[in-house]
């Protein structure tokens, strides 16, 4: 394994792990505020205590983020030199608003976990909107640095003689807000928010449906199902629209990522959207895809007759590894097509019981299919982040800034990387584990009927 591989797979390890519990932080606030308020309009004490339940579950995952991310920032430095040296002064300012926002996130988390008592029910409402801000805003900051990747902006690039004579960028007439506003970073930045929003809604909503399974009277557990499956209903068919810009926006910005994505070749007109298959290295074509003739076309510039750029017009230097970006494109299509399908389905059998609650509530075979299916579309948000995460990142190989720097340019001459890639590879397994045993003990925790809020508080008190 050579020490540039090695370099890569701990940086996809590391990010790997650490957006699961990115999207956590983004997402799970904004649950235990609705869930708080809830409680606040209709005085029922199962949406108190399901935004106490909720809360614990984002502390602990918050406590774990930290860690993973403060090991990319680490990483950061001592695996790219080259490049934090010349990104630095232009990613340094949306670095430094997520660190603002993660500290913001952690001081309010912690008033949010220990004031309910101490604050006024209104108070206590708001440090938990700040806590969703901060964490919505984290996620953000931290996809600009991403974005300007994709589409580096607010900068002129030069190439310098170095110390062993070889030429080097140099990054000259730097603009931190084109840098920060760049042309991928509305798509992206909207793109990567629905995702949390969504992916978290529906491993939320399977967990309860799945207790709601052993314990079908439980109301703390119905409740839960409904808070998540509106949360749900709202964001999945907006995350598939943002989807549809984005892929317009890489046909126009990155071209050769689309192409790697739909694993096409040839630059047509009506170019087919490829679902499946796999690219022979040797003929450069794809095998065994179902072909869909102009959809592609369609997609990426909005109308059948237009032109899309294939792999063969790019520098087979300039190509990302096809069959990877191709696999991960399908994989994240097919999650989000099949939670928007499992949506949808549920969004109709509701309208038919009037409410998602009262179609729960039947005892049919039908609704104990929807109930059992929940736990098994649960992952499949998570999976398509993920997946998504290896187009971006993949699709742009071999640049880690798109047209100016490659990554074998940026990475530490240091050797012997797979020695800190099989340390963070235990690292984050030992780190798992204990997410797992932590998780388990609270989903697992007493399903008894939640008392009423007034008592709850004065047993606190007393205690």
């Amino acid at each position: 394994m050579s020490d540039l591989f090695a370099a890569r797979c701990q940086m996809a390890l590391s990010l790997g792990f650490h957006i699961l519990f990115a999207v956590a932080g983004m997402a799970m606030p904004l649950l235990m505020v609705i869930a708080e308020v809830l409680h606040l309009r209709t005085g029922k004490a199962v949406y108190y205590e399901l935004a106490r339940r909720w809360a614990k579950g984002t502390a602990i995952l918050f406590a774990v983020g930290a860690v993973s991310g403060t090991v990319l920032s680490f990483e950061l430095g001592l695996l790219w030199p080259t490049f934090m040296r010349h990104a630095g002064p232009l990613i340094g300012m949306p670095f430094s608003l997520e660190g603002f926002a993660f500290f913001l996130e952690g001081i309010f988390l912690g008033l949010y976990l220990y004031g309910w008592d101490r604050l006024s029910p209104k108070l206590h409402v708001l440090s938990g909107v700040v806590i969703a801000l901060s964490g919505l805003l984290g996620g953000i900051f931290v996809v600009a640095v991403n974005s300007w990747m994709n589409t580096p902006a607010g900068f002129k690039a030069i190439r310098v003689p170095q110390a062993d004579g070889t030429l080097g960028w140099q990054l000259v007439e730097l603009d931190l807000w084109r840098a920060f506003f760049n042309p991928a970073f509305p798509t992206q930045a909207v793109h990567m928010a629905l995702a949390a929003y969504t992916s978290v809604a529906f491993a939320v909503l399977g967990i309860h449906a799945w207790r709601l399974r052993q314990h079908p009277a439980s109301e703390f557990h119905r409740a839960a199902v409904k808070v998540t499956f509106a949360v749900a209903l709202v964001v999945t068919p907006l995350q598939a629209l943002s989807g549809d810009f984005a892929a317009k926006h890489l046909a126009h910005a990155q071209p050769a990522k689309l192409a790697a994505a739909e694993a096409l070749f040839e630059t047509q007109t009506r170019a087919p959207l490829s679902i499946g298959g796999f690219v022979d290295s040797d003929s450069e074509r794809l095998v065994g895809a179902l072909e869909i003739p102009g959809l592609l076309s369609v997609l990426a510039k909005g109308s059948l007759d237009a032109e899309v750029i294939g792999l063969n017009d790019i520098p087979k230097e300039h190509r990302p590894p096809v069959n990877v970006v191709h696999l991960a494109f399908d994989l994240m299509v097919g999650c989000g097509s099949a939670l928007l399908g499992w949506l949808g389905l549920a969004a109709f059998m509701s309208l038919r019981a009037r409410s998602f609650a009262a179609f729960l509530q039947q005892d049919s075979k039908l609704a104990r299919l929807l109930v059992r299916s929940a736990v098994w579309v649960a992952p499949l948000g998570l999976v398509a982040t993920e997946a998504g995460w290896v187009v971006t990142e993949v699709g742009r190989q071999p640049w880690i800034i798109h047209g100016v720097m490659k990554t074998s340019e940026a990475v530490t001459p240091m050797p012997g990387l797979v020695v800190p890639l099989i340390a963070f590879g235990l690292l984050y397994a030992f780190l798992g584990v204990i997410v797992v045993i932590l998780l388990k003990a609270h989903v697992f925790a007493s399903d008894e009927k939640p008392k009423d809020a007034a008592t709850k508080l004065a047993d606190e008190a007393t205690t």
